[in-house]
């Protein structure tokens, strides 16, 4: 009955094992992720294993020996789990070799598609979207009108990244049938941490179905429906063409994947962009600054009738609203790097250490506590807008104990686990702002702080615990 304990081998790191049967410290670790690592290092120092719900994960804790981890891609490896979770999640089968030959490696090279040129087409879509979204939704507010943050960023973005991604739908409805898709997905969203934690699909209410459902929104009969679609999107649909053992289920459901994908994550970052702006008057006159001067420096007019056309280049100059938006990312990201040893395998690290790993181990990066780490970021928990600048430029240098650090931010994973859709995400944020804050005066409604939800620490950008009201009107 008991979770046998295993004698450690010479140069395994100590093991905190928990008193649970199978639980170990799983609920200890869920409840607050960040403090319970912290504390585990002061008492063992910067490497240790953790018993977690069946797993043994060695954390390093050690930034500097991150590098270590992330090049040894050989013997870690990312892929394989984060195959098998997706496939369970989403409800597709597993991306064996044998059945679906080359099908892992086709798809990530469709990623070459939010990369260089076709990057700039899909961010083009995407601003001209959002406009037409912003438009539509708010162009009446020549008065005061009063909405919930969260609720209005997801909206939004839903929409837009729909659109960009998989086409318009072509109805005289078409707003109310992808609010109903959002609807859905945001039922489905609730329960992911519980799916990612291996919980059944069974237990968890009404999941089962609405995922089912979600999925049939992507069958081919439907897409095919669907106006204007991303060449991405496309190259996808050609690739599991090409499958036969591939249903028509099977290909819906990597489409609903690549959906949660693509808004999972980016519209809890873009709420707490906004919220840490509208809660710092000079972190949104600065910004607000800064794209008000790009606006008269290309003789572009602001207002929902004009339509704004910015580079890739006018977006990486924005230096304030990239520090900014990084800020939050730091502040919220507690994403968990994950890699899994393929074999017995002695990890060499800096300082002569060496680490024993047994097959199957769990190695991982949590960068959360990088991220607060005051000899890192000086006062981690107060949001400095500004703090990714230096003389007017971007700062891209951080030090620990006077070493120059190689990682300092890290929302989008590491190495082989870097999220392929990063740089799309962060277009598609700054956009967002960029188009909130040249056509609306906005504040918030309500004097009240809203926390980080830490149900989904290790899992990527954290939800609030709270929605909370904000008020916008056409900037006179």
């Amino acid at each position: 009955f008991f979770f046998p304990v295993f004698n450690r081998k010479t140069g395994e790191p100590p093991l905190i094992n928990g008193w649970i049967p199978y639980l170990g410290k799983a609920l200890i670790f869920r409840k607050d992720a960040y403090k319970f690592l912290l504390d585990q290092q002061k008492k063992f120092g910067d490497i240790f294993t953790v018993h977690i719900a069946g797993r043994y994960i060695t954390f390093i804790m050690d930034p500097f020996q991150y590098v270590y981890v992330i090049r040894n891609s050989k013997q870690l490896e990312f892929h394989e789990f984060a195959n098998k979770m997706a496939s369970k999640t989403f409800d597709y089968p597993a991306l064996s070799k044998g059945k679906f030959p080359e099908l892992k490696e086709n798809l990530h090279r469709i990623y070459q598609y939010l990369q260089g040129k076709p990057l700039d087409v899909i961010s083009d879509h995407m601003m001209k979207n959002l406009q037409d979204i912003f438009e539509w939704k708010c162009s009446q507010a020549t008065d005061w009108e009063t909405e919930k943050m969260y609720k209005f960023c997801c909206s939004v973005m839903f929409e837009a990244s729909f659109v960009t991604l998989y086409g318009r739908v072509p109805a005289a409805d078409g707003h109310k049938v992808i609010s109903e898709i959002r609807d859905k997905f945001i039922k489905f969203d609730a329960s992911f941490p519980y799916l990612a934690a291996n919980i059944p699909i069974e237990l968890l209410g009404a999941t089962k179905k609405v995922r089912k459902e979600l999925i049939h929104h992507f069958l081919l009969q439907n897409m095919t429906k669907w106006l204007g679609g991303s060449k991405v999107v496309q190259a996808r649909q050609d690739i599991f063409e090409k499958y036969e053992l591939l249903g028509d289920y099977d290909k819906a459901a990597h489409h609903f994947a690549f959906l949660w994908a693509s808004v999972g994550n980016t519209i809890p970052a873009t709420f707490w962009a906004m919220y840490y702006l509208l809660r710092h008057p000079e972190a949104l006159a600065a910004v607000r600054d800064e794209i008000d001067h790009l606006l008269q420096s290309t003789g572009q007019k602001r207002g929902p009738t004009y339509n704004i056309h910015l580079t890739r280049e006018q977006l990486d100059n924005l230096v304030y609203l990239e520090s900014a938006l990084n800020e939050s990312l730091r502040m919220c990201s507690s994403s968990m790097n994950i890699r899994i040893s393929q074999e017995d395998f002695v990890l060499k690290l800096e300082g002569n250490q060496e680490v024993v790993l047994r097959k199957g181990d769990w190695i991982a990066l949590y960068p959360q506590i990088l991220h607060m780490d005051p000899e890192v970021y000086e006062d981690p928990k107060e949001y400095k807008f500004d703090r990714y600048i230096e003389n007017g430029k971007k700062k891209t240098t951080f030090y620990k104990a006077g070493r120059k650090l190689k990682y300092f931010l890290m929302p989008f994973g590491s190495g082989i686990s870097m999220c392929p859709g990063r740089f799309l995400a962060m277009n598609e944020m700054k956009m967002f702002l960029f188009i909130l804050l040249s056509h609306f005066d906005v504040e918030l409604a309500e004097n009240k702080a809203v926390r980080l939800d830490n149900s989904r620490m290790g899992l990527g950008i954290l939800l609030p615990d709270a929605d909370i009201a904000f008020r916008y009107k056409l900037r006179s």
